[in-house]
């Protein structure tokens, strides 16, 4: 076992570089020179990103358009389209049957809600995707969800994702490591969320930490439960963490917030991958409401939650 300090220092301090290494590939799941298994989820994930494009085209060109608010979000949109159609066929990306366009000028309200739409749709072909394409996939629905939130979604309603009832037949033990590692990083915020709501004043802001304590803690033992089913001891807490920063202030304990929201999806991201299918929802859900805490917290939104650099290289929709 870690020596205490070094394990603290690890789970909180490093978290966002500990991830950072990781070896999934977020794209290609195919075996050199035979067909791509994810062909058809790629394919529906390109068509519904083709309909988000077309509904922020259309607004774009309406009067009034919000151009400042809406031609970053479209950016990010087509970078999900660039990273979701890598090694597709070009003659592969038309229509696909049961994608319908949106008809018409949308609004702001029915654009959210389409980016709603298609986050979840994101996370319902979680099962049917290889490991990495999950990955994607679940970074790419977070980013849908964080545009949604952008659009004027509320935030206090986010839109549930199916989660599955744990059994050690679902949840094979090569899984165990990286609940391990999820489980170990939730010990970390719930220490970490300590000291922030310690350093907030009474109003809105420790409000929200308060909620994000109790989301952490209830997402720990979550994680604590399904090893358990595998037979494996749960990490335990340690006595203490070591903070990546000085926490003296709210300033700094919101910037630790944000850290601490930030480096989950990291971690989240990687555990979909590492998961088996039924599960995968689960660290999806996480993946996407840390991503909203992280963005709540000031942390600065990125196209692809929770995957780093290098990413693929964007290209021009077709």
């Amino acid at each position: 076992m870690q020596p205490p300090s070094r394990r603290t220092f690890l789970a909180l301090g490093l978290l966002t570089l500990t991830t950072a290494c990781t070896g999934h590939d977020p794209t290609s799941t195919a075996t050199p020179g035979g067909p791509d298994p994810d062909l058809p989820v790629r394919l529906r994930a390109v068509a519904a990103t083709d309909t988000l494009l077309t509904a922020y085209d259309a607004l774009l060109a309406a009067p009034g358009a919000q151009t400042a608010l809406l031609q970053p979000l479209r950016a990010e949109t087509a970078q999900h389209r660039a990273a979701l159609s890598d090694g597709i066929p070009a003659a592969s990306t038309g229509a696909t049957p049961g994608t319908a366009s949106p008809t018409g000028t949308p609004t702001q309200a029915t654009l959210a809600a389409l980016e709603r739409q298609t986050a979840q749709s994101r996370l319902a072909d979680l099962g049917a995707a290889g490991p990495p394409l999950a990955r994607l996939l679940a970074s790419v629905a977070a980013a849908n969800a964080l545009h949604a939130a952008a659009l004027g979604a509320p935030a206090d309603q986010p839109t549930p994702a199916p989660t599955a009832t744990p059994t050690p037949a679902a949840t094979p033990g090569a899984a165990a490591p990286a609940l391990q590692k999820a489980l170990s990083a939730e010990h970390a915020a719930v220490y970490g969320y300590g000291v922030v709501g310690a350093h907030l004043p009474e109003d809105q802001q420790r409000t929200d930490a308060r909620a994000a304590y109790a989301a952490h803690q209830s997402q720990r033992d979550t994680w604590q439960r399904l090893l358990s089913t595998l037979g494996a001891t749960p990490t335990p807490a340690a006595g203490g963490y070591q903070l990546p920063f000085p926490v003296t202030d709210p300033a700094g304990a919101t910037k630790l917030a944000a850290h601490l929201e930030t480096g989950l999806t990291t971690v989240y991201a990687d555990l979909v991958a590492d998961l088996p299918a039924p599960h995968r929802p689960t660290a999806a859900t996480a993946l996407r409401d840390c991503t909203l805490r992280a963005h709540r917290w000031g942390a600065p939104d990125t196209p692809f939650p929770g995957i780093p650099d290098p990413l693929p290289t964007p290209t021009t929709p077709n």
